[in-house]
């Protein structure tokens, strides 16, 4: 009964994959067709991940309802098929940015809803379903780049008297701009004015009808639930034996406070600024707060490997002391990618096998071990590939992981996939910027030793999750007994039960 729902969260958190890894290879025909400076270009980066981060706080506010979810959905990935429809009209630098931050809301909604309703649907079983939404995100993010490779530019997009002077250093600059962060390019005199030579108008148009079918399959759900205003008949479609049992048991009991109660309490999850209600935090244990913030923070520092990694491995291979060829280290991020969608592929039957708990315990291991490796065969470009494949796989499960994991901890209650989306993209913002500068005034070899550190912090946080667990109160037992595998619910005063 739960098979297209399933599939359409599936489907939309693809489209949260073609748009996040696109900028990164088309950036620099992007800038040709603005006409934009380099250190312009970058406020288009800064638009999507800053509107990312907001759009993942705000989406908890479209959950209250399962019509509201979809319907956020529904424009969201609609929105991103326009965004790609649009990039190639956008001649301004300005318009293209606020453009990229509609995509960023639109990314973030889509983070925010999907996690939570495959949480709110399978619960406890949730972990194999979040391993395949997020397999989906690989999927797009590996898919997109390789849309855009035939369309980029191999020599200078903008024709003017200095070309042939700028066109040699191009597939080298295309490379160093890493998806999020471009960093110091400055020293490149790249002509600002002329004729603009692009062909990349064809790669978002393919991606905008690639992503046509996402919004479609939105809308088939919103009409088999009935939800579509001029297409809802007047009678409503007979409740099935197990929820009209729902309806009705709290009638039997007389327990009408508790009826009122379940809604909110099943969900257990709200958008960020209703999670920071007072009310919300009365009765609550410091286990509580301590289970909430250090999963945001393992996640804060794993996705924020996956940025600055992604971002910056291409720069780090081609400096001394590997000295990568160019065209043999632009295959770096795509392996990683490569990796991280292959790995979230083997995770969906090794979550049915294995604990959450296990699987993120793995994954922060063998971060720090690969970082660990990585520093002490630092002249092995061989070891490199390796260890970026490697880590790929590693980080590749953490976060679905992450997500059932805490969820479990807290009986499906408070707002951890909230608090963990949100930290997960505070993270991938802040430490990219962090690494860029960090890698400008230091040097190359500071990439590693700084992957090093994030992988110890996460492995850190994540011992100090495990305490927090055993200290966290367990459910009634009277509860557990009668249904073990149900989220707790709270009593007529709206307080958790210990």
């Amino acid at each position: 009964r739960n098979l297209q729902p399933t599939l359409t969260y599936w489907s939309v958190f693809f489209s949260f994959g073609l748009c996040i890894a696109f900028l990164g290879p088309t950036l620099l025909d992007l800038r040709c067709q603005t006409q934009s400076s380099l250190s312009q270009i970058t406020w288009v980066f800064f638009s999507q991940q800053f509107c990312l981060l907001l759009g993942s706080c705000l989406g908890g506010v479209f959950k209250r309802t399962l019509a509201q979810s979809l319907f956020a959905l529904f424009a969201s990935s609609l929105a991103i098929s326009l965004v790609f429809a649009i990039i190639p009209l956008c001649h301004n630098v300005v318009v293209l940015a606020v453009v990229m931050a509609v995509a960023g809301l639109a990314m973030g909604c889509i983070d925010t809803i999907s996690n939570m309703q495959l949480v709110k649907i399978y619960q406890k079983d949730s972990a194999i379903f979040l391993q395949a939404l997020h397999f989906f995100v690989g999927f797009g993010a590996l898919l997109s780049p390789l849309i855009a490779d035939p369309f980029l530019s191999d020599t200078n997009c903008i024709l003017s008297n200095s070309t042939a002077n700028a066109s040699s250093n191009l597939p080298h600059i295309r490379k160093s701009l890493v998806p999020h962060h471009p960093g110091n390019l400055s020293h490149y005199d790249l002509p600002m004015k002329g004729m603009v030579v692009t062909r990349v108008s064809y790669a978002f148009w393919i991606m905008a009808l690639i992503n046509l079918p996402v919004p479609i399959a939105v809308f088939f759900l919103l009409y088999k639930e009935r939800m579509v205003p001029c297409f809802n008949s007047s009678s409503h479609p007979l409740l099935s034996a197990d929820e009209l049992a729902m309806e009705t048991r709290p009638t039997e009991k007389d327990d009408l406070s508790t009826a009122v109660q379940r809604p909110h309490a099943a969900g257990g999850h709200d958008d960020l600024f209703s999670c920071c209600q007072s009310k919300n935090f009365r009765g609550a244990s410091y286990t509580y707060f301590a289970v909430h913030i250090t999963g945001a923070l393992v996640l804060f520092m794993t996705d924020g490997i996956v940025g600055e990694y992604s971002g910056f491995i291409y720069s780090y291979a081609v400096e001394e002391p590997l000295s990568v060829v160019h065209k043999v280290a632009g295959y770096l991020p795509s392996l990683f990618w490569g990796f991280i969608t292959l790995g979230r592929l083997i995770s969906i039957p090794v979550s049915y096998r294995m604990k959450p708990a296990t699987m993120v315990f793995i994954n922060v291991v063998g971060v720090l071990v690969t970082f660990l490796l990585l520093l002490i065969f630092s002249y092995s470009v061989v070891f490199l590939f390796v260890g970026t494949a490697s880590l790929g796989l590693f980080l590749s499960s953490t976060f679905p992981s992450m997500l059932a994991y805490t969820e479990d901890i807290l009986q499906y209650k408070g707002c951890a996939t909230t608090v963990l989306v949100t930290g997960a993209g505070i993270g991938e913002m802040v430490l990219q910027l962090l690494v860029g500068s960090i890698i400008h005034d230091q040097g190359s070899y500071s990439f590693l030793v700084c992957g090093m550190i994030f992988g110890g912090l996460a492995f850190t946080f994540y011992a100090f999750l495990l305490f927090f667990h055993r200290m966290y109160p367990k459910p009634s037992s009277d509860m557990g007994d009668a249904s073990p595998d149900k989220p707790a619910v709270m009593d007529d005063t709206g307080q958790y039960q210990r």
